[in-house]
This record gives structure tokens, C-alpha cells and sequence, in this order.
């Protein structure tokens, strides 16, 4: 039975989660009916005076209880149906509420990671202690997932630490370490990790024995001004007033989840708790019938899918106990501190001292920020920080169990610098290239063991971007390619499997739409009203922006790849090519579209227009027809991705979109947009634009395909059960279900 109750000879209990199936203790519906039979069972023996305290805790090192199961909330968002979303919530309640009425004092014993449903049941408790672990995280994350803790967390948090700290962490979702629990009032006690296990349980019988903990202390004392706002009514809803005013900034309004939240907050203050569970029961009902939850509780099986391949459970990924980093600019030096982040020794190389000592800077400068964000102690940083070294020879180098090559984009000097690199590793080692659009294969192919060598690209900046693509070259081993992208999971990154191809999955798709951007610009859009567009669609920033960002010479030397490999119909576009060669950088430079200082932008930048050979005066472009004639050209070139191989599923789209350029989550992926808008409505826009803008805009073949078959692009391309993209489907006719051996149905 998952969980167990066990009762000692003095009458203290101790309810243990143990899931021998999962590496993380989760709240399936079988767990929660066992749970229902281990707290009726402790209500007995607290009935007949059998026992005398509970403690509730985790037998997983590193996680006391990582939340619900997710596959049974996307189930009910699914179905749209907001009474039975409802009721299984009310379920949910039920029990927690009969934790909560237990008539001997309770305590949830913390350990590890503890979000959700976890979190919730350490707060159905009388108290709460944990161990003051890095790896100790506590949270209420449900409103990246659309919806809102409502197994009593919404209700009881608050009551807790009050408004303001609860607010806090329950829209951001953002877990908190365990000292700033102890501070808000969140846990009781925080005991050293090396002596958890003795001094919770000293708690726990100090309750059993004298009925009182005897050392929580004062608790928080709060001043004045936050009992005013916490503790009264005109407090309240200045606190609410300024939190809805941050949501809005921050979402737009896109979110539903945040804003109900707020709702139900505001409608509980001053209810009972069973008023206030029953407004949780109903707003977390209405929550799952919108598109939104679903898009997102779709994106988060998404991610968890792409964690799940078969390097998870250990395969043919060799371990890496070692890694160097070649080329010590910004990028290498992300690198370098992502591994150390991961407690990952690792060497950085470069040709000269300056360079070196700018990656290591630039990699403190990351540890350093992390400390001033509280996401770390400083005393770990700089063990971290420790793990970090740099020289100008590859000595060191060979001792690594995987090399990242991140040198200039340039094929001849990467071609050597591999060569270089493996002449000085073991056989067994994996290398890997991090570029952007240049061929894996044609790297491989003057390597002695191409079998070895994969490419692993990031995105800039590294330590905020999810996705690593981890690119299969016609040569590499499987074992390879399972054992990157194990280390990107470790790396606590995103991995997606792409085929060998010009600007691989997102570099690609992206290009369509920023190139397309510089069509529009050139037909008279104004810059500013361009970015908005996407901003208002839910990108992060806009194309113009955008390209300041990634830096206009990157953009430029990408696009010419692209065009190289694609032809004449993704040739940069003539403002874009312009503004390249007038030496503008973008933000890096302190010029692009926008000026910048100190790398923060600042207005636009008015020369821009006569640097790209255009005249000053713009319009305001139509909102509708601007946003599909770039979103749309993304959609066609993603047909062209999925035509040509690079991925095999849609998933993989979607989920390269989101993670590698901020496509807008609540919308559910680039291709699921499209299928939810309609592939007949995208295939008839697509073909007008055709007649106005040119061949550019010929919809794909499969397009065309699949809006005859009355298909969806997740339908026809669904999930894939293999290691790599499967080169299966032919290219020329009407979409084929996958092949039992290579995708899921």
C-alpha cells in the first residue's frame, strides 16, 4: 500500500509515501484511495488512544510529494466537463479536510521537492518541519498549468502567512527554499538535512508526550503595516488591487487562472473554510473547460514526454562525469556554468587569456545573480563556481566524458577545432557541436569516429533558455544521442531531437517569420506597430526586437544559410540584408532597430529606416494581416520541417516553438494553433497571400494534404516512440498513419 501507516509502542504514527513505480512520490487516484484508508485508520487508533501523534513524510531521498497527477487533470480538462472537474475536486477536499480533523496534532515531515498536491497536504496539517537542503523547494505551481490550488491550498495558505506571502507564491508558482518558508511562516521548524530524520521525529514525539511542540518559538511577527494589509478588510483589497494590477502586466489577461485566483481569494476572505473550499471546488471547474488549461496542461505532457525518451531510464547513455567547454565567449561560458550549476566538473578552452578569463567572469557574473535571487547560497555558489577551470591547452580536456565545441560559426575553424579535440579525448567520449545552422554531417565527415558526434545547441542566453536541440548527423551512434540528450535533462534544460538540416527545427521556422517581418518593412510597416502585433498575439517581443536580440550580424549569417540550402524562397529579405551591412549589431552593439544602453533598450532608433534604404515615413500595418503573414509563413515552413524529416511529430514542433522563442504557451504550440484555428482557413489565407505576395507563399504539399484528408497536423504526425526523428513517411502522398514500430497512436 502506497502510502503505509505504522504506529509505535508510544503511540506516534508515521504515514510514509513510497511509489516503488515513480521516482517521485505523486497523488494518483490509487494513492489518494489509499491515503483516504490510512487517515480513517489513524482516526480509529486516535479513537481508541492508540496513537497519539502523526507525522506524515516521504521513503524518497529528495522528494516528499512532487503534486497530482497531471495526466488525470488534462483527462478532465479534455472532457469539458466543468461538474465533473468540480466534484473530483470536492473529493480531493473531503480528504484533506479529514487530515486537518485528525484529533491528535499532525506534522508533515519535508524533504526534498514538494509542489502541488504535496504542499497542500503539508498545509492540511497542524505543523510543518524540513530539512534546510539545497534541494528542498516547497510551491503551489498549478497556475502554469492553468488552474489554481484547490485541494484547500488557496484556502488555507493565506490563513497561514498571510495574504501577501501567499499571493506571492501562489501566482508566480515559483517554489520557495526553505529558509524563506521558515521566514513567511510556512514551515515551523527548518532542521539540518544530516540530522532530519532524528530531530523531526523528537518533534513529532514531543507532541505525543506533552501536546505542544515546545520549540516553534515566537513565530513570524509581522508590523504594522502588514497587519493592517493582511488583517483587515480595506488592507485586503489594496493588496488584491495591486496584485491584479501585476497580473495584467505580466499576462495581458491571456491567463485566466491567476486572475480566478484572485476572484476566489477575495471571496473567501472572511468565509468559513468550508464556504471557501466549495468557491476553490467551483472556480477550478470553470478553469478546466478553457482553452488555455488545456494548451497548458498540453505543454507541460509535452515537456514531460521530451524528459521521458528512452535516456530516462538509463538506455545506452553513458555517463558524464566530466565535461569541457571549447570556446570561452558568452555562450561557452553559459555552458560551462550550467554544468558546474549541475555539480558537473567542467574545463573551458580557448586560444587566448582574455578570452578565458571573459568566461569565467561571465560565469560568476550568472552565480552571482543567482545569489542576489536568493536561488542560491553564497556559499554554494562559489563551491560551484569551483568546479569551473580554464586554460589555453586541452590539458584537462581529455578527461572529460562529453566536449562541447562553441567556437566561432564558421565551418572551417569548427572543422579543425573538432579535429583538435579529438585527438585529445578517449575513444569513447562524446563531442558535441553547439551551432546553430551549420551541417553536423559535413562537420563529421573528416572525424575519425563520427559516430561519436552529435550537435547539442543551445539558445542565448543559456541559463534562461528550456530547449537544447539535439541533433542526429547521418553518422552518429544512437548511444550517442541518448547520452546528450541524458545530460540535457540533467542539465535541467529541454531536449528535442532534430535530423541533420539547414537551421535545424527552430532556427528555421523562426527564420520564415523574421525574414517575413523585413518584407513587411519594406512595404512601408512601421517598426514599433510591427512589434506590437506580435507582442498583442502573446510573443514575448517582437520581430524587430527580436532580431536586435539574437544580434542582426547572427540573423544575417543564419538567413544566408538558410537561403543557401532552401533557395530563392527564404532570401532575406532587401531591408534586413541592408541593415546588416551598415554594421549595426543590435543590442550587443548598443544599436539595431532600438538603441541601447547598458544593454537595456531605449527608443527607436529613427536612422534605422535610411540604414535599411527605406524612407522615413511608415504606417501602422493592419494587425491582422501583419500577424498572419508572419505566424503563417512559420506554420508553412513547419509543414516543410515535418515534410522533410527534420522532427517527426508535431509535438516536437510545438514544443521547440515554445521552449526556443516563446510562442505563446496559453496558445498551445505554433501547430496546435494552427490546427485549432483551422487547416482549411490556414491553407486558403496562405494561398492569398500567394497571389499578392509571390511564390514565398506557396502552401506546402503536406498542407494541401492534409486539409484534403480532413486531417490535423497532430493527428497525422503524433508522438514517435523512437530515439530518432523516423524517416518513414513518404513524402509525396496523402499522410500515412506512423508505423506501429515508430510512433504512438
Amino acid at each position: 500500500m502506497n502510502p503505509r501507516l505504522d504506529i509505535d509502542a508510544d503511540g506516534v504514527g508515521r504515514i510514509t509515501f513510497s511509489d516503488p513505480a515513480r521516482p517521485h512520490n505523486v497523488l494518483t487516484a490509487e494513492v489518494l484511495r489509499d491515503l483516504d484508508s490510512v487517515v480513517a485508520e489513524a482516526a480509529e487508533a486516535a479513537g481508541k488512544g492508540t496513537l497519539r501523534a502523526l507525522m506524515v513524510r516521504s521513503g524518497k531521498p529528495g522528494s516528499f510529494i512532487a503534486g497530482a497527477d497531471v495526466n488525470a487533470i488534462a483527462a478532465f480538462a479534455e472532457s469539458g466537463d466543468r461538474q465533473a472537474g468540480s466534484e473530483a475536486v470536492r473529493q480531493g477536499q473531503a480528504l484533506f479536510e479529514r487530515i486537518a480533523a485528525l484529533p491528535v496534532p499532525t506534522v508533515a515531515a519535508i524533504q526534498g521537492i514538494t509542489l502541488g498536491g504535496g504542499t497542500e497536504v503539508a498545509l492540511a496539517c497542524d505543523y510543518r518541519v524540513s530539512d534546510d537542503g539545497d534541494g528542498t523547494r516547497i510551491g503551489l505551481p498549478e497556475v502554469q498549468l492553468g488552474i489554481f490550488p484547490a485541494w484547500g491550498g488557496t484556502t488555507r495558505l493565506p490563513r497561514l502567512v498571510g495574504l501577501r506571502a501567499a499571493l506571492d507564491l501562489m501566482l508566480t508558482g515559483k517554489a520557495a527554499r526553505t529558509s524563506k518558508a521558515k521566514r513567511i511562516g510556512l514551515v515551523d521548524q527548518v532542521f539540518p538535512a544530516a540530522q532530519f530524520e532524528e530531530r523531526s521525529r523528537a518533534f513529532v514525539r514531543a507532541l505525543a508526550e506533552e501536546g505542544d511542540p515546545g520549540s516553534t518559538g515566537p513565530g513570524r511577527r509581522r508590523g504594522v503595516v502588514a497587519r493592517i494589509l493582511d488583517g483587515t478588510a480595506p488592507g485586503r483589497a489594496l493588496v488584491l488591487r495591486a496584485a491584479r494590477k501585476q497580473v495584467m502586466k505580466r499576462t495581458g489577461g491571456r491567463y485566466p487562472a491567476p486572475l480566478k485566483l484572485l476572484d476566489v481569494v477575495a471571496r473567501g476572505a472572511g468565509r468559513t473554510v468550508a464556504q471557501s473550499l466549495e468557491l476553490e471546488a467551483e472556480g477550478v471547474g470553470e478553469l478546466l473547460e478553457s482553452p488555455v488549461c488545456r494548451n497548458l496542461l498540453f505543454l507541460f505532457q509535452l515537456r514531460e514526454g521530451a524528459r521521458k525518451g528512452p535516456w530516462s531510464d538509463g538506455g545506452r547513455a553513458a555517463p558524464v562525469e566530466r565535461m569541457a567547454v571549447i570556446g570561452a565567449g558568452q555562450m561557452g561560458g553559459g555552458i560551462a556554468q550550467l554544468a558546474a550549476y549541475n555539480d558537473i566538473p567542467v574545463r573551458m578552452r580557448d586560444i587566448r587569456h582574455e578570452a578565458v578569463a571573459g568566461g569565467l567572469a561571465h560565469a560568476r557574473s550568472l552565480f552571482d545573480g543567482a545569489v542576489k535571487r536568493r536561488t542560491l547560497r553564497r556559499r554554494v555558489a562559489m563551491r560551484k563556481m569551483g568546479l569551473i577551470s580554464g586554460g589555453l591547452d586541452y590539458a584537462g580536456v581529455g578527461r572529460a566524458d562529453l566536449v562541447v565545441e562553441a567556437v566561432v560559426e564558421r565551418m572551417d575553424i569548427k572543422r579543425a577545432v573538432l579535429g583538435e579535440i579529438e585527438a585529445a579525448v578517449g575513444p569513447e567520449a562524446v563531442i558535441a557541436t553547439n551551432t546553430s545552422s551549420l551541417s553536423v554531417g559535413e562537420m563529421a565527415s573528416k572525424l575519425d569516429r563520427p559516430g561519436r558526434f552529435g550537435g547539442m545547441h543551445f539558445f542565448n542566453p543559456v541559463h534562461r533558455m528550456p530547449l537544447v536541440e539535439v541533433v542526429w548527423g547521418e553518422g552518429t551512434d544512437p548511444d550517442t544521442i541518448e547520452t546528450i540528450a541524458a545530460l540535457v535533462i540533467r542539465l535541467g534544460k529541454v531536449p528535442v531531437i532534430t535530423r541533420d538540416g539547414p537551421g535545424f527545427l527552430v532556427n528555421r521556422i523562426l527564420g520564415a517569420g523574421l525574414n517575413e517581418a523585413g518584407h513587411l518593412l519594406a512595404e512601408g510597416c512601421e517598426v514599433v506597430a510591427l512589434d506590437r502585433i506580435w507582442t498583442d498575439f502573446g510573443m514575448p517581443m517582437g520581430p524587430c526586437r527580436l532580431i536586435d536580440e539574437v544580434g542582426i550580424d547572427v540573423v544575417r549569417h543564419a538567413g544566408a544559410v538558410l537561403a543557401d540550402k532552401l533557395g530563392d524562397r527564404v532570401a532575406p529579405a532587401a531591408p534586413l540584408v541592408a541593415l546588416a551591412e551598415s554594421g549595426r549589431t543590435g543590442r550587443k552593439g548598443g544599436r539595431g532597430f532600438y538603441r541601447y544602453e547598458g544593454g537595456k533598450q531605449k527608443e527607436l532608433d529613427p536612422t534605422v529606416y535610411s540604414d535599411m534604404g527605406l524612407p522615413s515615413a511608415r504606417s501602422v500595418p493592419d494587425a491582422a494581416h501583419a500577424r498572419d503573414r508572419t505566424v503563417l509563413a512559420m506554420v508553412n515552413e513547419a509543414a516543410r520541417v515535418l515534410e522533410d524529416e527534420i522532427v517527426s511529430s508535431a509535438a516536437d514542433v510545438d514544443l521547440g516553438m515554445v521552449m526556443g522563442t516563446g510562442f505563446p504557451p496559453f496558445r498551445g504550440g505554433l501547430l496546435k494553433y494552427a490546427d485549432d484555428r483551422g487547416l482549411d482557413e490556414v491553407l486558403r489565407t496562405l494561398t492569398a497571400f500567394r497571389d499578392i505576395a509571390g511564390g514565398r507563399y506557396e502552401p506546402s504539399g503536406l498542407l494541401a494534404r492534409l486539409v484534403d484528408a480532413g486531417e490535423s497536423f497532430h493527428g497525422a504526425f503524433p508522438p514517435a516512440r523512437t530515439t530518432p526523428p523516423a524517416r518513414t513517411r513518404p513524402p509525396a502522398s496523402a499522410p500515412q498513419p506512423p508505423r506501429p514500430t515508430d510512433a504512438a497512436g
